[in-house]
Order: structure tokens, then sequence, then C-alpha cells
């Protein structure tokens, strides 16, 4: 048995392969249910309807979502171009440690809300420069250097929870001080949790897509991803590509932290994020790393989770399966992305 590659992939094979992925990991979510000692199909429905049977369970799902549209569009734009950004995680918590110090009153009126995303945005990238640059210059492992930042991240994080910026009237809890109301985003449903940093995140996405599609640096991103070696050959500046990829991916993943404290906590704790980062490569890689696709894939995932958490209370399934089935999916995903690309002959 051996790998030959398939030079034009059929439109049937390109969306064929994906649609048997989720197929897959529903017939593996069935199984689950089973060891579980519940009933499959009851338990897929309980799913649905914890994610999308009600007004609230859908703005519940969108809600979640927002921070996964952000971190996915953060991986996908890095993912094109072939630079491995594992840290979103620590890109989110230095977009959001920003929104505190802005938002708990070093900044007032109107323009907080747009200084305090665009500061936001900067820490971010600033903090994916230090690992792109290792690697255009030294060659270091892109992987290693922004997987160990979102522990370091964490770390300073619990120091500055348990230091300079713990709240003073917080009881001993390790947060920090609440937003003032010029920083929160407005609810887009009154009394209920979904902010309009979920409409941002689709803006987000479709400039994504416009910068992919419609633009030099988009051409670019795309062809070093494809032919780092190629695109130098043709004279395109392939490490200043990657260091412009790198602050644009890295700025769209502070968006989620900034969201997160600005939209729905208020205020920063050291379980912000229960791994919105990481969750974020799993986004990307179900969207095929399409920003449109993103949004998609990241309501589905959030279904996953907030259904999960319905289904759990009602059958006494473990929420855990959430987290198998999105693992299961990516698992399922990449396979079906190689069979696209190669097909296994005999000989």
């Amino acid at each position: 048995m051996r790998l030959e590659p398939v030079a034009n992939p059929s439109t049937a094979r390109r969306l064929g392969l994906p649609a048997l992925a989720i197929a897959a990991t529903m017939v593996v979510a069935m199984g689950l249910a089973l060891l579980a000692g519940a009933s499959p199909l009851a338990t897929l429905g309980q799913i649905a309807v914890g994610a999308l049977g009600s007004k609230l369970a859908i703005l519940e799902t969108l809600n979640r979502a927002t921070p996964l549209i952000f971190t996915g569009l953060a991986v996908a734009v890095a993912f094109r171009a072939k630079l491995w950004n594992i840290g979103a995680e620590a890109q989110l918590y230095a977009g959001a440690i920003v929104t505190v110090l802005l938002g708990t009153g070093a900044l007032g009126g109107p323009l907080v809300l747009p200084v305090s995303a665009l500061v936001a945005m900067l820490a971010g990238a600033a903090l994916l420069l230090g690992p792109v640059l290792l690697k255009t210059r030294l060659g270091v492992d892109e992987v290693v250097t922004t997987l160990l930042l979102n522990f370091i991240m964490l770390l300073f994080v619990s120091y500055l929870l348990e230091g300079p910026m713990k709240d003073p009237m917080g009881m001993g809890w390790p947060k920090s001080q609440a937003l003032i109301p010029e920083a929160r985003l407005p609810r887009i449903v009154d009394g209920l949790r979904l902010h309009w940093g979920f409409a941002l995140a689709i803006l987000a996405a479709i400039g994504v897509w416009v910068i992919q599609t419609r633009t030099a640096l988009g051409f670019e991103i795309r062809a070093v991803g494809q032919s780092p070696e190629a695109a130098r050959f043709a004279g395109m500046p392939v490490n200043a590509v990657l260091v412009k990829t790198a602050l644009l991916s890295g700025g769209l993943a502070a968006l989620a932290g900034w969201s997160e404290v600005a939209g729905l906590k208020g205020l920063l704790s050291q379980d912000l994020s229960p791994g919105f980062g990481y969750t974020g490569i799993i986004v990307a890689m179900l969207a095929l790393l399409h920003p449109l696709g993103v949004v998609v894939t990241a309501v589905f995932v959030a279904g996953i989770f907030v259904g999960s958490d319905a289904m759990s209370r009602a059958a006494g399934v473990p929420t855990y399966i959430a987290d198998m089935l999105t693992a299961v999916a990516l698992l399922c995903m990449v396979l079906a992305i190689l069979l696209t690309k190669v097909r296994v002959v005999r000989g």
C-alpha cells in the first residue's frame, strides 16, 4: 500500500470527504452515548435541543462561538502561511490584560471601547512577533515557542491577579477590578448575554476573507504557505510576509480576550478562557482554513459544548463527551483533508 498524489481533486472528492468526516463524528458520538448508558439518538437530540432548541439556547451558542471565531480566524490566517501559531491562548490573555488596564478607569468616554480594542490587538500582535522573529532570524520552531508562551502567560496572569491587578474589594478572590460601564460592550438582546462582540467577529471574518482573496497580502500569504522557496524565487519578501501574518494573527486572537472581558465577564480572572485558543485550532481545521467557514464551524463547536451541558443535565451523560467529539471531529477532518490530496493504491 502506498500514497499517490491526486493532481486535481474533483469537487465531489473535496466536499464529499469532509461530509463523511462529519458523519463519522456523529457515529462516534452515538457510540460514546451508548457506552455511557444512554440512548444514542436521544443524546444527539438533546445536544441539538440544548444548543438550538430555544431563543436562549441559540443566543448562548452564538455567545460561546464569539471567542472561537476570533481564535479560529487567528489560527486560519497563520496556518495559511504555514506559520504554526499554537499560542492563541496567550494572545487572548494579552488582549484581556490590556482591556482591563484601560477599561477600569485609565480611559473614559466613548473612545474607551475602540481604543482598548486597538491596543489589545497590538498586545496580541506583539506577543506573536517574538516567536516569528526567532523563526525567521534563527530558525527556531514556532510551535515550541508559541506553545510555551501559553504557560508563561497563564503564570503571568496568576501573578497579576494575586498582586498588582488584584481587586482590593474582591474578598481575596484572584480577580481584577470590574470595567467601568463605558468600557463594556452592549448586549444585542437586552437581558441576555449575547453582546456586540459577536457582530464584530462576523465582520472580522469578512475582513479576513477580503484580505485573503482581494489583496496582494492575501496572495503573498497563500504563495508563502504553498511554497516558501517558490515565493522567494519569485521575489516575494517571505520573512516580511510571515511577520505581517503574525501581526494579523496575534491581533485577531487578542480580540477574543477583549470581547470576553468587555462583552461578557467585565473583569479578568484566571479561568477567563476554558481553552478558546486551543479550540480555535480545531475550528480552523474543520473550516479548512476558510475565514467564512470559521464562523460556521465555531457555531458548530460552540453548539456541541452548549448542547452537551444541557444533555448532561437531562441524560446524566458526562459533559466530557463534548471534548471527545471535538477531538474526533478534528482527527476525522485531518484525515479527510489528507485523502483529498492523496489516494491509497496497491503497489
